[in-house]
């Protein structure tokens, strides 16, 4: 029950960040961050697909079974449920760091690329300062959820 709550409020919370930041269409970066909102929840989609699939649990295998037990018994339950706890905590991690980074007006969430792998955080790309990178660290650490933040973002300097 607990990982179907947590796989409906992520969901939600990504829908409503999608939601939110398709209302700015206009402008670039905000379109650029609703692509990688929308990209890291069609990932997470497709890693519970396919755990649901490693675990025979297909709509048809679940029919045919209870039709021939009454009953479906899967060992790697508990498994596959933390898999879409994690895939849905990894995506509402993501999304709520860019949508901190965007609402920062000194980093530009359009060079900031943010993953997060079982709620460790890394950052890539570029930005203008060393000050930068400790800040973009700073608001993913603040992060719920985030384990660790690995930052590989580069200083690029501003050329005339």
């Amino acid at each position: 029950m607990r990982v179907i709550l947590a796989l409906i409020l992520g969901l939600a919370l990504g829908a409503a960040l999608v939601w939110y930041l398709g209302q700015g269409k206009h402008n670039s970066q905000v379109q650029s961050v609703t692509d990688q909102v929308q990209s890291v929840a069609k990932s997470a989609g497709d890693a519970i697909q396919e755990k649901l699939k490693s675990l025979n649990l297909s709509p048809q295998e679940v029919k045919d079974e209870l039709a021939k037990t009454g009953q479906v018994v899967r060992r790697k339950a508990k498994e596959a449920g933390q898999a879409i706890a994690d895939a849905t905590s990894d995506a509402r991690i993501t999304a709520a760091i860019k949508g901190k980074l965007l609402a920062n007006g000194d980093l530009s969430s359009l060079n900031i690329s943010v993953n997060t792998t079982d709620g460790v955080v890394t950052l890539s790309g570029a930005v203008p300062s060393v000050e930068a990178i400790s800040k973009a660290m700073l608001i993913a650490m603040e992060t719920d959820g985030v384990k660790q933040v690995i930052s590989a973002l580069q200083v690029k300097s501003k050329t005339g």
